[in-house]
C-alpha cells in the first residue's frame, strides 16, 4: 500500500552517524519489503484458484498465508505512528483509503455479479474480496491516537484479538479481521528501526531462510492444511467446530508461528536498492487491480487448463503473477488508474487546519 514513512523513522541505523542518509531519503529495505509482500498477496490470491489437490503448492500457499498478512499489516502500524487525527492526515485517509474502497468495492460487486452470474448488490459495510483490508486499514489508522495513549498497547491488542474470536459477530465492516489482525498493526505502531536493524544482519537473514524452509517442509508433512480461516481471521471458534479453550491454543500457537515467520520474511529481504524498490512505493495498484484480473482470468476459464498442466501450469501461472505485479506498479499503469486509486477531494470538501501543516 502507499504508506508514507515517517521523517524520524528513514535512518539506517547501521550507517555511522557521520554518513547517515538525509532525512527525506526512502529506505530502501522496506520499499522492497512491500513490493514482495503485494507479489506474495497477489500470489496468494491467484494459487487459491489451482491450490486443491496440489501437495507442494498447498503447503507453499500455507506457509505464505502464516506471514504475508500480519507482515504487511505490521508495516501499515510502522508507518501509522505519526498519525493523530490532524484534519490534514484524515483527508488523506480518505482520499488514499475510504474513496477507494467505495470506488473498488463498487467495482468488485460489477465484476462477481458479471463472472459469477450474481445478483450485483453494492453494500459498503460488507467488503467485497480484497476490499475488506481498506476497510481495515482506514479504521486501524484512525484508532492510532487510542493505542498510543494506553499502556501495554500489544498485550491488550491480543486481548482483544482473541476476544474476538469468542464472538459470533457477522462480517460488517470486515470486523472480524479488523479485530484479529490488530496486534499486528499496535505491535508495528510500537516497533523502532532498531528493531528491524536486529533483523538486516547476515546471520539473521540465513536464520530466516531455514526458518522458512522448515516451515514449508512442515506444512507439507501436514497434509491435508488446515481450515484456512484460521489463517484468514474472518470466523469465530464456534464456526470452527471446536472448545474455546481448543480455539484459544490454537490462535497463541499461530501468534507465534507467525512472529517467527514475519521475522524471518523481514531478515530475508535484500538492504539495498533493487530493480523492483522504486516499485515498493506504490502497492496500491496492484492490489486493488490485480484482484480484477484474477476474476477475469476465471471467466475466461484460465484455471482449470493451468491445473490440468500440473507442475508446469502452477510454474507459469507464478510467473505471469509476478510479472503482472511487476506491470500494474509500472508509472503508465499508475497515471491511467490514478483517479481510481488516489483520487483528489476538491479543495474546501475536507477543511484543512493551516496550523497542522
Amino acid at each position: 500500500m502507499r504508506m508514507p514513512t515517517p521523517t524520524r523513522l528513514r535512518t539506517n541505523q547501521n550507517t555511522p552517524q557521520n554518513t547517515r542518509k538525509p532525512l527525506d531519503s526512502r529506505d530502501p529495505f522496506f520499499d522492497n519489503a512491500k513490493f514482495l509482500l503485494i507479489v506474495l498477496v497477489a500470489l496468494g490470491h491467484s494459487w487459491e484458484q489451482i491450490v486443491s489437490g496440489t501437495h507442494t503448492l498447498q503447503a507453499v500457499h500455507t506457509v505464505v498465508y502464516a506471514f504475508h498478512m500480519p507482515a504487511f499489516i505490521l508495516l501499515c502500524g510502522y508507518f501509522s505512528q505519526r498519525f493523530t487525527g490532524r484534519p490534514d492526515q484524515v483527508r488523506k485517509l480518505i482520499e488514499g483509503v475510504l474513496i477507494p474502497y467505495l470506488l473498488f468495492e463498487a467495482a468488485y460487486s460489477a465484476t462477481y455479479s458479471a463472472v459469477r452470474g450474481e445478483p450485483y448488490t453494492f453494500t459498503p459495510t460488507e467488503p467485497t474480496y480484497l476490499c475488506w483490508f481498506l476497510v481495515a486499514l482506514f479504521l486501524w489508522r484512525l484508532s492510532t491516537p487510542l493505542w498510543r495513549a494506553v499502556r501495554h498497547p500489544v498485550p491488550i491488542a491480543v486481548v482483544v484479538s482473541l476476544a474476538a474470536g469468542l464472538t459470533t459477530m457477522g462480517y460488517d465492516l470486515a470486523l472480524p479481521r479488523v479485530l484479529m489482525f490488530l496486534p499486528w498493526f499496535v505491535l508495528g505502531m510500537n516497533l523502532r528501526p532498531e528493531h528491524f536493524a536486529l533483523l538486516r544482519t547476515k546471520a539473521a537473514r540465513r536464520c530466516g531462510v531455514v526458518a522458512l524452509v522448515c516451515a514449508v517442509v512442515a506444512a507439507y508433512l501436514w497434509m491435508p492444511a488446515p481450515d484456512e480461516h484460521w489463517l484468514s481471521m474472518d470466523v469465530g471458534y464456534t464456526e470452527l467446530d471446536i472448545s474455546w479453550p481448543q480455539y484459544l491454543a490454537v490462535r497463541v500457537g499461530i501468534f507465534a508461528l507467525s512472529a517467527v515467520l514475519v521475522a524471518a520474511f523481514f531478515a530475508c529481504v535484500p538492504r539495498r536498492r533493487t530493480p523492483f524498490t522504486a516499485l515498493g512505493a506504490a502497492t496500491m495498484y496492484p492490489y486493488l487491480l490485480h484482484g480484477l484480473l484474477i476474476r477475469a482470468g476465471e471467466a475466461a476459464g484460465l484455471y482449470p487448463v493451468l491445473k490440468d498442466l500440473g507442475a508446469v501450469g502452477q510454474v507459469l501461472l507464478t510467473l505471469g503473477v509476478v510479472t503482472t505485479v511487476f506491470l500494474l506498479s509500472t508509472p503508465p499503469v499508475r497515471k491511467l488508474f490514478r483517479p481510481l486509486v488516489e483520487p483528489r477531494l476538491p479543495r474546501g470538501a475536507v477543511p484543512v487546519d493551516e496550523r497542522s501543516k
